[in-house]
């Protein structure tokens, strides 16, 4: 009895040891998952590898990824390309692809160089990138001064741009030159955990529950010096954040629109998959999703951005497609079909998250041309 009663102990205290376990490990996978890693590219694709170049041209890793239309970043440590369409009528081996290189930003492509695809274009500041007129300011936060890009024009309503995942300031670049050319000034705002900002008490990123913070001080910024109103586009959590600033800022009455590009509206989606990004085990997995919803305040009791279709009170442009795995698209879908009267989606296909624009750079820029003209 007492050598079955000892082996029972034992036993109990195994499953206590490995319960205390995979649940330290998933709490430890959940806050890698929540880390910001601005400027470094979402895992949601294989791993690619630069085979060869030449000139105007880079044969990479043949992938979905790689097969994607539009233009992107590619971009290793040290290293920043951007690259164009694939070229079809390019002769190449069956495991590669053959791209456009439009540039060589910094660094060099190596043959066997590990690359990634980013919605990030552009890198270093709107006048080294663009050659726009911009000034380097710092918006008072509730943390502390948040870097942001300042680019004048004469129009009184402002663009305030927050990027998403996986991006930095540097991704709203890409839309930058349509709004000079619109005369709208836009302020390109780094929020907490991004390189410069202030880190989040808990060194941990929320999906935009903390963070719609900084958008809301960027606004005061703005109507503080001169803005009559301003209008929120961003990207990813960067639109959350813009969704959230409309529901709750005290100053939403100055918001005069919303453009939304690959809202994440579904906090559970997508923290799974940047939980199994981490290569999490399986078994493991719905531990540490719960964990990182955990971590991140998102349990039961708190709403999603957009989850009240009836709150919205400003038209809303939002860019979004079936291909987007980070964020579903059919939350964005919904909301478009509750509030046809102010929701306007346009659907863009072959895009990963946050990368409406490098698949149809004309289309988006029209579509955001119509929506922001009555507002300007």
């Amino acid at each position: 009895m007492r050598t079955a009663t000892a082996t029972a102990a034992v036993v109990a205290t195994t499953l206590v040891g490995a319960g205390a376990a995979a649940v330290a490990a998933g709490r430890y996978a959940a806050d890698a998952a929540l880390r910001p890693r601005p400027g470094r590219p979402l895992p949601d694709g294989p791993g690619l590898s630069v085979h060869s170049t030449a000139p105007g041209r880079v044969a990479l890793t043949r992938s979905l990824a790689s097969l994607r239309p539009g233009t992107y970043g590619l971009t290793a440590p040290g290293v920043h390309a951007v690259v164009g369409s694939v070229l079809e009528d390019v002769a190449h081996d069956p495991d590669t692809v053959v791209r456009r290189l439009l540039a060589v930003t910094h660094g060099s492509l190596d043959p066997g160089a590990p690359v990634s695809l980013t919605p990030q274009v552009h890198v270093g500041d709107p006048g080294t990138a663009l050659g726009l007129e911009h000034a380097d300011v710092d918006v008072p936060g509730e943390l502390g001064a948040l870097p942001a890009w300042f680019l004048p024009a004469a129009r009184g309503t402002w663009v305030i741009a927050v990027h998403g995942l996986g991006t930095s300031r540097e991704h709203p670049m890409v839309v930058m030159p349509l709004l000079h050319r619109l005369r709208l000034p836009v302020l390109s705002l780094a929020y907490r955990g991004d390189l410069g900002a202030p880190a989040s008490p808990d060194g941990l990123g929320h999906l935009g529950e903390s963070e719609w913070r900084d958008v809301d001080a960027a606004i005061r910024y703005a109507l503080r010096y001169g803005a009559r109103r301003v209008v929120l586009h961003g990207w990813s959590t960067g639109a959350a954040m813009a969704l959230r600033a409309a529901e709750r800022s005290a100053l939403a009455d100055r918001i005069g629109g919303l453009v939304l590009d690959s809202p994440v509206l579904d906090w559970h989606t997508t923290l799974r998959a940047l939980v199994a990004a981490r290569n999490t085990p399986a078994a493991l997995l719905p531990l540490t999703v719960r964990a990182a919803e955990g971590r991140a305040g998102l349990r039961a009791g708190h709403r999603p951005p957009g989850d009240d279709p009836g709150a919205l009170r400003v038209p809303v442009l939002i860019f979004h497609g079936p291909d987007d795995t980070l964020a579903p698209w059919e939350h964005s879908r919904r909301l478009a079909a509750a509030r046809p009267d102010l929701v306007t989606l346009r659907t863009v296909r072959d895009a990963p998250h946050g990368a409406m624009w490098n698949v149809d750079p004309q289309g988006y820029e029209e579509a955001l041309r119509r929506f922001l003209t009555p507002l300007m």
